[in-house]
């Protein structure tokens, strides 16, 4: 019976990669048998550098490091690793319990745990065990976060659809200012996360306007100062609606900021300069731009010469300096990217 638990025990392990660390070249040798014959996919490197790599370009579920080694310690191993990869499990190898890092160091690196070198591998078996049914548990957590975060998501899009056939202005307008705002952290520069925050915040960065009164929110005539100001609200009430959910944690400053002006005179907040979210400043040139260029009831379109002339005088007073020539280089020097975003979302 034991076998035939040990068989299938062997055949779920084939789905964890572990890579062991240690510049001793009989511990990896002993390691590579113990962890085959347990089922585990294994990788044994005896430089240290050379596991930083790896451990870069590959996947790997679980670390054994080796404490004392050359060229570097292992804590400075770890330290190095976690500055691009916070989930990696790592167990510390010590060939005496008195070289171990101290605790505050073990902590600040998150290792999560650490033995003696022995001949028998008994309590690194357990340790080794222990964080494979971590790993499988924090997994099995991201698999229902993801299907919750997909629900939520999905929740949150029908109300912006419930927005847009309300508002015909509405519809296609947050498509575009998601893809203008991607447009402008493209040439920036911007990091994938930082992308996907425009991404998602442009899509949302209107939802707020579902508590704003059908008889404002289509009104095809001048808005009174009353009526203004509820419009003003659709931020806060934006924000507020995404505050339930952490997945929309980085994009809340999106969806509340993106009116306030670079001289302060924007809402809701009147944030001035560099106090306004960045990520909100490049989605305000977006929204802005999308406003210009989208015919209303009460007005046309305006000509890319207007737009251009408009954005050079409101530069430094209601738009980001620096973001705003970046902009204007777009739409001088790449305008074939913005015609091409303006016919997907025509």
């Amino acid at each position: 019976m034991r076998k035939g638990l040990q068989n299938s025990e062997n055949v779920e392990n084939r789905n964890y990669k572990i890579i062991a660390v240690d510049d001793e070249e009989g511990i990896i040798d002993s390691l590579s048998i113990f962890l085959k014959r347990s089922g585990y996919e294994f990788t044994g490197v005896t430089n240290p550098i050379e596991a930083i790599e790896k451990v870069k370009n590959e996947h790997f579920d679980l670390m054994i490091l080796d404490f004392i080694m050359t060229p570097i310690h292992g804590d400075q191993v770890v330290e190095k690793i976690r500055e691009f990869n916070k989930e990696l499990y790592i167990l510390l190898l010590t060939g005496h319990k008195d070289l171990a890092p101290p605790l505050e160091t073990i902590r600040r690196l998150d290792i999560q745990g650490y033995c003696e070198k022995s001949d028998k591998f008994d309590q690194l078996l357990l340790l080794i065990e222990s964080g494979i049914k971590s790993i499988a548990q924090m997994n099995e957590i991201k698999k229902i976060n993801k299907e919750l975060e997909n629900a939520y998501l999905e929740s949150i899009e029908t109300l912006r659809y419930t927005v847009e056939a309300k508002d015909s202005y509405t519809r296609g307008h947050s498509d575009r200012v998601s893809e203008y705002s991607v447009l402008i952290g493209k040439h920036i520069g911007l990091s994938e996360e930082d992308l996907r925050t425009l991404r998602i915040g442009g899509l949302f960065h209107d939802i707020g306007k579902i508590g704003v009164p059908d008889s404002i929110l289509l009104k095809d005539t001048k808005l009174t100062d009353d009526e203004y100001s509820e419009i003003k609200n659709h931020p806060s009430i934006g924000a507020h609606i995404l505050s339930t959910a952490t997945i929309f944690k980085n994009m809340i400053p999106i969806v509340k900021h993106h009116h306030e002006r670079f001289d302060g005179h924007g809402y809701p907040s009147q944030l001035k300069g560099n106090d306004i979210p960045y990520l909100a400043r490049i989605t305000a040139i977006a929204d802005s731009f999308d406003a210009m260029t989208s015919k209303r009831t009460y007005r046309d379109s305006m000509s890319l010469e207007t737009v251009i002339e408009e954005f050079e005088r409101c530069k430094g007073t209601q738009f980001d300096p620096e973001l705003t020539d970046i902009f204007l280089d777009i739409l001088n020097n790449h305008l074939d990217e913005i015609k091409e975003i303006q016919e997907k979302y025509k």
